[in-house]
């Protein structure tokens, strides 16, 4: 089938607001179309590698960030919080899983989300739902909830600094392993998990203390390599930000080295898989619990026709309760046709529920057990458990129950300052690495 970066046009196409002014909504387009890239296609064909090496168990993929950025949180140190926590996540898969780490952030784009209903009620006014920074606004007013254009373009600009400062972290200095016992935050400095850290950074900073006094030397010891990711949910934008690379001819999406699609935009027909079949890059597709074999093995046909491995990341997002009914039949599926696919373990979205009074949380223990399952699954069926993927922030907020620090219910109040979805605060996404290293070791 013939494809093109407008061919999604012409498909089912869900979670895409209805903008009031066409003409703006063109304009932005044709501004953003203008622009340079985000990010290089050669970055995304080295990405594409090392998911390869992911697929057969030569290299573990750790995908988190914020559920999503905001403009009004963009801010340095921000970034650089949720950045070190990613690195410090990162240290010990590597250190205890003993495998490289692809690091893949959700980072520098991740500015939509979908939402499960159109509207949003507080006492007697009804608004439409507020779907990221990219598309409106979150105050609860008529004006701030109309989709506009001009947030498409903002939202450049934020991803462009965003990732501008990432590259600096990653490539300047400060990811430097010498560094490894400076990446601990404040707040956790006197908890558990940041004594297990100190202990473990003392010992990596041993080991590079031997190889230097042995002469061995590396420059992968003083940066890393740091890739971004987002949901390619709001398609214009996604078009707007699609060139065909000089090199090889083929269209790439510079907004991101990876995109996903969502377990609210997977539909075969739809236009967001029509979308991302056709750019080079790599791609991911969130797999529910209710997706059928034939439906993911369709999936796979139309997003990898070639059986490109690293092309194809499937995260399992099925919830604790559910994902031991699952997920042993989709991994017999793709196992039985070939499939060349990353597995992935996404244990916060099947995860999230309401409090009584109506906050919307996940709880530690069973983001954990989820994970835990999936490692188990994926090996009794001869299946890699390759990645996790999580909402994290480098901030101590109180959005996730339960960890070491045995947030409970009314401890959310605390430090809830999520727009969307709860984050696990840096002590917890520490606490889960640590906990997922020794899953690695098996």
């Amino acid at each position: 089938m013939t494809w093109t970066p407008q061919s999604w046009r012409a498909r089912p196409a869900r979670q895409i607001p209805a903008y009031p002014d066409g003409a703006a909504l063109a304009a932005a387009e044709a501004r953003l179309a203008d622009y340079p890239p985000l990010v290089f296609a050669g970055e995304a064909r080295e990405l594409k590698s090392m998911l390869a090496k992911a697929a057969v168990g030569e290299a573990f993929l750790l995908q988190g960030g914020d559920c999503a950025e905001s403009f009004g949180e963009f801010r340095a140190p921000i970034i650089r919080d949720t950045f070190r926590v990613l690195l410090q996540m990162a240290v010990v898969l590597t250190f205890a899983g003993e495998v490289p780490v692809i690091k893949l952030a959700r980072a520098a784009g991740q500015y939509a989300k979908p939402r499960s209903e159109d509207t949003e009620t507080a006492g007697d006014v009804t608004l439409p739902a507020y779907r990221g920074d990219n598309i409106n606004g979150l105050e609860f007013t008529q004006a701030a909830r109309v989709p506009d254009p001009e947030r498409m373009v903002q939202a450049y600009y934020h991803a462009a600094a965003t990732l501008n400062l990432l590259r600096a972290f990653a490539y300047g200095g400060y990811a430097d392993l010498h560094r490894v016992s400076g990446w601990t935050l404040d707040f956790i400095e006197q908890s558990a998990q940041g004594e297990k850290y100190r202990d473990m950074a003392e010992r990596i900073s041993q080991a590079i203390k031997f190889m230097e006094a042995c002469q061995v030397t590396s420059a992968q010891i003083q940066q890393t390599s740091l890739y971004t990711s987002h949901e390619a949910l709001l398609l214009p934008y996604e078009q707007a930000l699609t060139r065909r690379d000089t090199t090889t001819g083929e269209w790439y999406d510079v907004s991101a080295h990876l995109l996903w699609i969502g377990e609210r935009t997977r539909q075969p027909d739809g236009a967001h898989v029509e979308f991302l079949r056709g750019v080079g890059n790599p791609i991911g597709v969130k797999v529910g619990p209710t997706v059928t074999a034939n439906e993911l093995l369709r999936l796979c046909e139309i997003l990898n026709p070639n059986n490109e491995a690293g092309r194809l990341t499937l995260y399992a997002r099925m919830g604790a309760d559910k994902i031991g009914a699952g997920l042993p039949l989709l991994l017999r599926a793709t196992k039985a046709a070939g499939a060349k696919v990353v597995w992935a373990s996404d244990p916060m979205h099947g995860n999230t529920v309401k409090t009584a009074s109506g906050i919307k949380t996940r709880h530690f223990d069973k983001i954990l057990s989820e994970v835990r399952s999936f490692f188990e699954i994926c090996r009794a069926e001869g299946a890699v458990p390759g990645g996790i993927h999580v909402e994290h922030t480098g901030q101590n907020v109180t959005e996730c129950l339960g960890g070491a620090e045995k947030i409970d219910e009314a401890g959310l109040a605390a430090n809830y300052t999520s727009a969307v979805d709860p984050r696990l605060n840096a002590s917890q996404a520490l606490e889960l690495a640590f906990l997922v290293a020794e899953m690695l070791r098996g």
